[in-house]
């Protein structure tokens, strides 16, 4: 199974139409899990070569969500985010991420997110808590003025 998610217009993680955004495509792999193909540009380093911390956590944070707003129409917020560096991330550099859904009781859902190299390394995970979105704020949100449509391949170049 390999679905491509949607994604909008203005997130910094897949928003299309974000200058400085990352700009990533996300898949359904499975029931609970997603995936993310990167190779995340030296702009967005710390140190010369290495990603950012920051921005490797909102990448951790938007897969590992992703792993649990598989229901269209149901959007979620992290609560909490506990990232582990293991490994400096590599900039320039053909990485994946993966996000599985966990637990899930009531409003509040769990997941997890890892990024690993192309031997299976594991550079950073992070645990998640999640919340819904109350029904009466969604009520208010149109998801058509938030891009949230999966964009074809040649939107997303």
């Amino acid at each position: 199974m390999l679905e491509k998610q949607p994604g909008s217009k203005t997130c910094f993680v897949c928003g299309r139409d974000n200058p400085a955004g990352l700009k990533l495509d996300f898949f359904t792999i499975g029931p609970g899990q997603t995936r993310a193909d990167l190779n995340i540009p030296n702009h967005y380093e710390g140190y010369p070569g290495v990603v950012h911390g920051g921005i490797i956590a909102a990448i951790l944070d938007e897969c590992g969500g992703r792993a649990q707003m598989t229901e269209p129409g149901r959007f979620m917020v992290t609560a909490q985010l506990d990232v582990r560096y293991r490994k400096p991330v590599p900039s320039e550099t053909l990485l994946v991420v993966f996000g599985t859904a966990g637990e899930r009781r009531g409003r509040v859902s769990h997941a997890k997110s890892e990024i690993q190299d192309l031997d299976g390394s594991v550079l950073a995970e992070a645990d998640l808590v999640l919340v819904d979105i109350p029904d009466s704020q969604l009520a208010d949100m149109d998801p058509e003025e938030l891009g949230w449509r999966v964009y074809t391949d040649e939107e997303a170049a």
